[in-house]
């Protein structure tokens, strides 16, 4: 059998960016069921533990140690995704979900590749961004409008509202990471992403016991739903990520932007019973209306600068 490759990427990789649209579009129903038991920043931090220490035992056991960091340069570099990418995003998903519904947040997420576009026309110019890009993104940003709009989401209380720009905020780190780890010195991709969750960690842990103090119990349903967050969406997802570029590249991976909204969705109202407002569903169409629009060159192999 052939090895996969970019134009051939196989029916592992295939099974492997389905599930890693599942595992990560339920990342946020399992945020709302640890929420049930552990305040916003200890759920931030403790995700973030749990997902550096699987991904430091994978990194020992395949060679990929943090001893691979380059330097301080390396360090730098580190500490700066492990913020964009883990404590500050997380921190403000946890926050908003205390207002939102899951399927909201999910639904933002999968506006991460249309805030990645400004940066990259900023950072990497080489990549082009034509009159398509534009468009794409544009028709991303009214759905986006939907979705944060008045009365987008009925009751929540007086904190909807920053609940909702919470998980964009949440949104726009992940985009900022993504240019910020394109950036960063070579080095392992397991090293990598296991300093970066360490950083994290280390940033948010000590935060978590000022204002929150250590929990008073460990409630059953919160705490499997913090375990499952910590190993699956945080740390295995990671590994499986990074197989996934490795053997079929980046842009069959950015595909899982298309998954994971309408598995946050499906999530949200199925399992916990969440009231799915019209609304939501025309941002969500508007928004992957405007991801297939933006990445169609990448996807089709059209030419650049259309």
């Amino acid at each position: 059998m052939a090895a996969p490759t970019p134009d051939r990427p196989g029916p592992l990789n295939w099974a492997l960016i389905t599930a890693l649209g599942i595992v990560w579009g339920s990342a946020f129903m399992s945020i709302s069921l640890a929420l049930e038991g552990f305040g916003p920043i200890t759920v931030a931090a403790l995700r973030t533990t749990i997902g550096a220490l699987t991904l430091l035992a994978a990194g020992a056991a395949l060679g990929q140690t943090l001893s691979a960091i380059p330097g301080r340069a390396g360090w730098a570099s580190v500490a700066a995704v492990g913020i964009t990418s883990s404590a500050l995003p997380f921190l403000l998903l946890a926050w908003g979900l205390q207002h939102v519904p899951s399927a909201f947040a999910g639904v933002a997420m999968g506006a991460v590749p249309l805030l990645v576009l400004p940066l990259v026309y900023v950072f990497s110019p080489e990549e082009g961004i034509g009159p398509r890009r534009i468009a794409g993104v544009a028709l991303g940003f009214v759905g986006l409008a939907v979705l944060i709009g008045p009365g987008a989401f009925a009751g929540g209380g007086d904190l909807a509202g920053p609940g909702r720009l919470a998980c964009l905020g949440a949104a726009a780190c992940y985009g900022i990471s993504s240019v910020l780890t394109r950036r960063a010195p070579p080095m392992p991709p397991i090293a990598l992403a296991a300093a970066s969750l360490l950083a994290g960690a280390v940033l948010l842990l000590p935060l978590a016991v000022v204002l929150e103090g250590l929990p008073d119990g460990a409630p059953a349903r919160a705490t499997l739903a913090l375990l499952y967050l910590g190993l699956l969406p945080t740390g295995i997802a990671a590994l499986l990520r990074v197989r996934v570029i490795r053997t079929a590249g980046s842009v069959f991976m950015s595909l899982v932007s298309y998954m994971v909204p309408v598995w946050a969705v499906i999530f949200g109202g199925v399992l916990l019973g969440e009231a799915l407002p019209p609304q939501l569903f025309v941002a969500l169409g508007m928004i992957l209306a405007g991801i297939l629009l933006s990445q169609w060159r990448s996807l089709t192999g059209a030419r650049q600068g259309e």
